[in-house]
Protein backbone atom coordinates (compact mmCIF):
# COMPACT_ATOMS: atom_id res chain seq x y z
CA UNK A 1 0.00 0.00 0.00
CA UNK A 2 1.77 2.99 -1.36
CA UNK A 3 0.18 5.40 0.95
CA UNK A 4 1.45 3.92 4.14
CA UNK A 5 5.38 4.15 3.35
CA UNK A 6 7.26 6.27 5.49
CA UNK A 7 9.34 7.73 2.83
CA UNK A 8 8.36 7.48 -0.37
CA UNK A 9 9.80 6.86 -3.82
CA UNK A 10 11.19 9.79 -5.76
CA UNK A 11 8.26 11.61 -7.55
CA UNK A 12 8.42 14.38 -10.32
CA UNK A 13 8.35 17.60 -8.21
CA UNK A 14 4.82 18.24 -10.25
CA UNK A 15 3.03 15.87 -7.56
CA UNK A 16 2.99 18.35 -5.26
CA UNK A 17 0.93 20.84 -7.42
CA UNK A 18 -2.27 21.74 -6.97
CA UNK A 19 -5.17 20.23 -9.36
CA UNK A 20 -5.53 23.98 -10.72
CA UNK A 21 -2.88 26.47 -12.17
CA UNK A 22 0.10 26.22 -10.05
CA UNK A 23 0.70 29.55 -8.64
CA UNK A 24 4.31 31.89 -8.58
CA UNK A 25 5.89 29.55 -5.50
CA UNK A 26 5.00 26.19 -7.16
CA UNK A 27 7.12 27.52 -11.02
CA UNK A 28 9.79 28.69 -8.61
CA UNK A 29 10.21 25.51 -6.91
CA UNK A 30 9.77 23.36 -10.18
CA UNK A 31 12.29 25.59 -11.95
CA UNK A 32 15.28 24.92 -9.12
CA UNK A 33 14.15 20.63 -8.09
CA UNK A 34 13.34 17.96 -10.09
CA UNK A 35 11.80 15.72 -7.95
CA UNK A 36 10.82 15.08 -4.42
CA UNK A 37 10.59 12.35 -2.01
CA UNK A 38 7.24 12.64 0.53
CA UNK A 39 7.50 11.77 3.87
CA UNK A 40 4.62 11.16 6.42
CA UNK A 41 3.13 13.48 8.18
CA UNK A 42 3.22 12.24 11.92
CA UNK A 43 4.88 14.93 13.80
CA UNK A 44 8.47 13.18 12.68
CA UNK A 45 8.85 14.29 9.60
CA UNK A 46 11.76 16.38 9.87
CA UNK A 47 13.90 14.23 11.76
CA UNK A 48 13.19 11.76 9.45
CA UNK A 49 13.67 13.81 6.50
CA UNK A 50 16.72 14.80 7.74
CA UNK A 51 18.35 11.28 7.69
CA UNK A 52 17.09 10.05 5.25
CA UNK A 53 18.40 12.83 3.23
CA UNK A 54 21.83 13.05 4.86
CA UNK A 55 22.44 9.16 4.32
CA UNK A 56 21.39 8.93 0.95
CA UNK A 57 23.55 12.16 -0.15
CA UNK A 58 26.63 10.34 1.14
CA UNK A 59 25.78 6.63 0.56
CA UNK A 60 28.32 6.12 -2.96
CA UNK A 61 31.18 8.24 -0.64
CA UNK A 62 32.63 5.93 1.64
CA UNK A 63 34.60 8.64 4.24
CA UNK A 64 31.69 11.21 4.61
CA UNK A 65 29.64 7.91 5.61
CA UNK A 66 32.31 6.66 7.94
CA UNK A 67 32.43 10.38 9.60
CA UNK A 68 29.02 9.95 10.03
CA UNK A 69 29.05 6.50 11.70
CA UNK A 70 32.05 8.07 14.00
CA UNK A 71 30.28 11.03 14.63
CA UNK A 72 27.35 8.73 15.54
CA UNK A 73 29.17 6.98 18.53
CA UNK A 74 31.13 9.91 19.79
CA UNK A 75 27.74 11.31 20.94
CA UNK A 76 27.77 8.94 23.39
CA UNK A 77 29.86 11.95 25.45
CA UNK A 78 27.13 14.11 24.61
CA UNK A 79 24.70 12.26 25.95
CA UNK A 80 26.65 11.86 29.31
CA UNK A 81 27.46 15.27 29.75
CA UNK A 82 23.79 16.45 29.09
CA UNK A 83 22.99 13.73 32.15
CA UNK A 84 21.34 10.77 30.12
CA UNK A 85 21.45 7.82 31.49
CA UNK A 86 23.13 4.80 29.13
CA UNK A 87 19.81 2.86 29.06
CA UNK A 88 17.91 5.44 27.36
CA UNK A 89 19.81 6.44 24.57
CA UNK A 90 22.00 3.45 23.73
CA UNK A 91 19.33 1.46 21.69
CA UNK A 92 18.49 4.12 19.35
CA UNK A 93 22.36 5.01 18.89
CA UNK A 94 23.30 1.39 17.95
CA UNK A 95 20.27 1.21 15.28
CA UNK A 96 21.49 3.97 13.71
CA UNK A 97 24.81 2.72 13.66
CA UNK A 98 23.64 -0.30 12.30
CA UNK A 99 21.72 1.60 9.19
CA UNK A 100 25.11 3.17 8.65
CA UNK A 101 26.57 -0.06 8.18
CA UNK A 102 24.18 -1.50 6.38
CA UNK A 103 24.53 1.31 4.07
CA UNK A 104 28.31 1.18 4.23
CA UNK A 105 27.87 -2.43 3.12
CA UNK A 106 25.10 -2.30 0.41
CA UNK A 107 25.41 1.20 -1.18
CA UNK A 108 21.67 0.78 -2.01
CA UNK A 109 18.97 3.37 -2.24
CA UNK A 110 16.77 0.53 -2.46
CA UNK A 111 18.29 -1.11 0.91
CA UNK A 112 18.22 2.82 2.80
CA UNK A 113 15.07 3.01 1.69
CA UNK A 114 13.50 -0.20 3.25
CA UNK A 115 15.21 0.67 6.40
CA UNK A 116 13.65 3.83 6.88
CA UNK A 117 10.27 2.12 5.78
CA UNK A 118 10.97 -0.37 8.63
CA UNK A 119 8.51 1.48 11.01
CA UNK A 120 10.47 0.33 14.28
CA UNK A 121 13.93 1.21 12.52
CA UNK A 122 12.79 4.13 11.25
CA UNK A 123 11.63 5.53 14.58
CA UNK A 124 14.42 4.30 16.66
CA UNK A 125 16.30 6.44 14.40
CA UNK A 126 13.84 9.55 14.94
CA UNK A 127 14.28 8.73 18.60
CA UNK A 128 17.74 9.00 18.86
CA UNK A 129 18.24 11.99 16.81
CA UNK A 130 15.08 13.76 18.99
CA UNK A 131 17.46 12.93 22.30
CA UNK A 132 20.41 13.81 20.78
CA UNK A 133 18.54 17.41 19.43
CA UNK A 134 17.83 17.34 23.66
CA UNK A 135 21.02 16.60 24.78
CA UNK A 136 22.47 19.16 22.78
CA UNK A 137 20.13 21.97 23.76
CA UNK A 138 20.97 21.19 27.19
CA UNK A 139 24.61 21.24 26.99
CA UNK A 140 24.88 24.45 25.61
CA UNK A 141 21.72 25.72 27.56
CA UNK A 142 23.83 29.35 27.78
CA UNK A 143 23.14 30.11 24.47
CA UNK A 144 19.73 27.91 23.51
CA UNK A 145 17.60 29.21 26.46
CA UNK A 146 17.52 32.69 24.77
CA UNK A 147 15.53 31.44 22.20
CA UNK A 148 13.00 28.76 24.31
CA UNK A 149 9.67 29.95 25.22
CA UNK A 150 9.04 26.96 27.95
CA UNK A 151 9.26 27.99 31.77
CA UNK A 152 12.61 26.29 31.55
CA UNK A 153 14.89 24.39 28.63
CA UNK A 154 14.57 21.17 30.45
CA UNK A 155 11.29 20.98 30.91
CA UNK A 156 11.19 22.18 26.98
CA UNK A 157 13.67 19.46 25.85
CA UNK A 158 11.47 16.26 28.15
CA UNK A 159 8.15 17.75 26.56
CA UNK A 160 8.80 19.14 23.33
CA UNK A 161 12.05 17.76 21.93
CA UNK A 162 12.18 13.91 23.24
CA UNK A 163 8.39 13.42 22.52
CA UNK A 164 7.79 11.37 19.56
CA UNK A 165 5.48 12.90 17.00
CA UNK A 166 6.02 16.41 17.97
CA UNK A 167 6.44 19.24 15.55
CA UNK A 168 10.30 20.63 15.86
CA UNK A 169 10.74 24.30 16.00
CA UNK A 170 13.44 26.30 14.45
CA UNK A 171 15.94 26.14 17.48
CA UNK A 172 15.54 22.03 17.30
CA UNK A 173 16.66 21.87 13.57
CA UNK A 174 19.93 24.43 14.24
CA UNK A 175 20.86 22.39 17.65
CA UNK A 176 20.37 18.89 15.64
CA UNK A 177 22.35 20.85 12.69
CA UNK A 178 25.13 21.50 14.99
CA UNK A 179 25.06 18.16 16.98
CA UNK A 180 25.74 16.18 13.78
CA UNK A 181 27.76 18.50 12.05
CA UNK A 182 25.31 18.62 8.81
CA UNK A 183 24.25 21.72 6.71
CA UNK A 184 20.63 22.04 5.62
CA UNK A 185 18.88 24.02 3.51
CA UNK A 186 15.28 24.52 3.88
CA UNK A 187 13.20 25.95 1.02
CA UNK A 188 9.73 27.44 2.71
CA UNK A 189 6.26 27.84 0.88
CA UNK A 190 4.61 30.12 4.09
CA UNK A 191 4.11 33.48 3.83
CA UNK A 192 2.01 35.61 2.03
CA UNK A 193 5.38 36.85 -0.51
CA UNK A 194 5.36 35.40 -4.12
CA UNK A 195 8.67 33.82 -3.96
CA UNK A 196 10.11 31.03 -1.54
CA UNK A 197 11.86 31.65 1.29
CA UNK A 198 15.40 29.84 1.09
CA UNK A 199 17.13 29.12 4.77
CA UNK A 200 20.60 27.60 4.86
CA UNK A 201 21.25 26.09 8.40
CA UNK A 202 24.33 26.90 9.43
CA UNK A 203 24.32 30.17 7.48
CA UNK A 204 27.19 30.40 4.12
CA UNK A 205 28.08 26.82 4.55
CA UNK A 206 27.25 24.65 1.51
CA UNK A 207 23.77 22.58 2.23
CA UNK A 208 24.39 18.53 1.59
CA UNK A 209 20.77 18.14 1.56
CA UNK A 210 17.40 20.19 1.06
CA UNK A 211 14.50 20.00 2.70
CA UNK A 212 10.64 21.41 1.63
CA UNK A 213 8.67 23.16 4.40
CA UNK A 214 5.29 23.21 3.75
CA UNK A 215 1.84 24.01 5.78
CA UNK A 216 4.04 22.61 9.36
CA UNK A 217 5.48 19.82 7.07
CA UNK A 218 9.08 18.77 5.89
CA UNK A 219 9.54 16.53 2.44
CA UNK A 220 12.78 15.90 0.92
CA UNK A 221 13.98 17.79 -2.47
CA UNK A 222 16.36 17.36 -4.92
CA UNK A 223 18.19 19.76 -6.97
CA UNK A 224 17.81 19.78 -10.81
CA UNK A 225 21.41 19.53 -12.23
CA UNK A 226 23.18 23.08 -12.61
CA UNK A 227 24.45 23.44 -16.36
Amino acid sequence: MEGASLVSCREDISSLFPEQTPGAKYKDLSSQFSSVRQVRGDGNCFYRALCYAHLESVLHNARPLQRFKERIIQTCKDFSSAGFDESSFKRHLNTVVNVVEQCQADEQEDRLLQLFNEQVTSDSVVQYLRLLTSAHLQNHADFFCNFVEAPNLQIYCHQEVETMAMECDHVDILALSQALDICIHIVSMEGDEQQLAHHVIPEGAEPSLHLLYQTSHYNILYPRPQH
